[in-house]
């Protein structure tokens, strides 16, 4: 703030990011902001109109930082348009006078000076009082083959014209650029308010289309590649707990306890401030690993002392099952607890780190930490009772 208070420029905007972000950012979409919208058109006037008015709207927005609209039209330009016919009368042809206009304005590298190992080309040129403005340009001298010289302006029409400073294309369409800047981290509530905004109050005209830019658009191309890897990662987990069992339901019973790792997940991220991310996102997938060996620690003492009490033959009625199944759930609690806390304790370290990187693996622990206590409360409890009435059922069916 202290900077931002002190650097300012009429006609610009200041947006404070880190270096190495902002060229990587600049290198994938072009935009060096948190959000950036790429218009596209036709038209650059038009674009330039439309840019305007969006950040008109987005500056309202309570989160928008700082918001600016590239004028990609407006510089001036001096352009000289060639009277062939003009040219033709005195024996000049297009070239003749071009290198003239050339020599005049730009210069001409006549040749090059060696100075010991060193090369320097020599360029020849107008001085600056015979060629800053038009009308002494339109004086400049235009030798011709009859060997007189006559004016630059008998052979060309000089003018300022309005024209684009640049001209950027995306998928063979001209575009117009605008930089946003946020006071929030949540880029994607931010890009859904502003689009809402966007919706109401402006109406593209045919042939003009609008593109979210910036770390948005690394978030949908994340979000797209999550909806494959989520269901796939449950899919392994499912068929590892196969393997692992070689029994369908208590596989099942495992994935069922799952969602409640995300209570806790869910709740830690709310009182951390964290916003949904890549990152985030990586910490529920392996959440759903580490939940899901909690689940087996719980199941495997269960059915040992199931087994075991089967073979002593002091499985007889529903009140020998209920006593199983505590002595598996109750009287074991330890062993379980000692598996989730090391994974706890493995990860605090990081939830109080201030290092370089900690905010993104933040953002990958609390979820872990959060949906791992969750997880083993709810599971002390809910797989238990599961557990139970599964050989309860099964009990009845094999008239024990």
């Amino acid at each position: 703030k202290e900077l931002d208070s002190m650097v300012k420029f009429p006609g610009v905007t200041n947006a404070w990011t880190m270096p190495i972000k902002t060229r990587i950012d600049m290198l994938a979409t072009g935009i060096k902001t948190p959000v950036g919208i790429k218009l596209l058109g036709s038209d650059l006037k038009q674009l330039s109109e439309i840019g305007q008015k969006i950040e008109a709207i987005l500056r309202e927005l309570p989160e928008t930082l700082s918001v600016y609209s590239e004028r990609v039209v407006g510089g001036n330009f001096i352009d000289i348009d060639i009277k062939r016919q003009e040219a033709a009368r005195f024996g000049l042809t297009i070239g003749d006078v071009q290198d003239v206009i050339r020599s005049a304005i730009g210069g001409m590298n006549v040749t090059t000076t060696v100075e010991g190992l060193e090369r320097y080309p020599v360029n020849i040129r107008f001085p600056r009082e015979l060629r800053d403005n038009v009308q002494k340009l339109k004086r400049a001298a235009v030798p011709t083959p009859l060997g007189h010289t006559i004016p630059l302006s008998y052979v060309a029409d000089i003018k300022i014209v309005k024209g684009p400073p640049s001209i950027k294309s995306e998928n063979a369409r001209r575009t117009s650029w605008i930089y946003v800047d946020l006071k929030t981290s949540d880029i994607g509530g931010y890009v859904k308010k502003a689009k809402a905004a966007l919706k109401k109050n402006i109406k593209l005209p045919a042939g003009v289309s609008l593109v979210w830019s910036g770390q948005f658009e690394y978030m949908e191309r994340a979000a797209k590649k999550l909806k494959l890897i989520v269901p796939l990662t449950l899919v392994i987990i499912f068929i590892l707990l196969f393997v692992h069992f070689n029994n369908i339901t208590e596989s099942l019973i495992v994935m069922c306890s799952l969602p409640f790792a995300l209570i806790g997940g869910i709740w830690l991220m709310y009182f951390a401030g964290y916003n949904m991310s890549v990152a985030v996102a990586i910490g529920f997938i392996a959440l759903a690993g580490l939940a899901a060996e909690t689940g087996i620690v719980m199941l495997v003492y269960l059915d040992e002392v199931f087994e075991r009490r089967r073979h002593e033959g002091r499985l007889n009625n529903i009140l020998d099952l209920k006593e199983s199944v505590i002595e598996g759930a109750v009287d074991r609690v330890r062993p379980k607890l000692m598996t989730v806390s090391t994974t706890i304790i493995g990860l605090l370290p990081i939830m109080f780190s201030h290092e370089t990187g900690a905010r993104i693996m933040k953002r990958i622990a609390a979820p872990m930490v959060g949906g791992l206590i969750s997880a083993t409360i709810l599971t002390l409890v809910i797989i238990p009772a599961v557990y139970f009435v599964w050989k309860k059922l099964n009990l009845k069916l094999d008239e024990f």
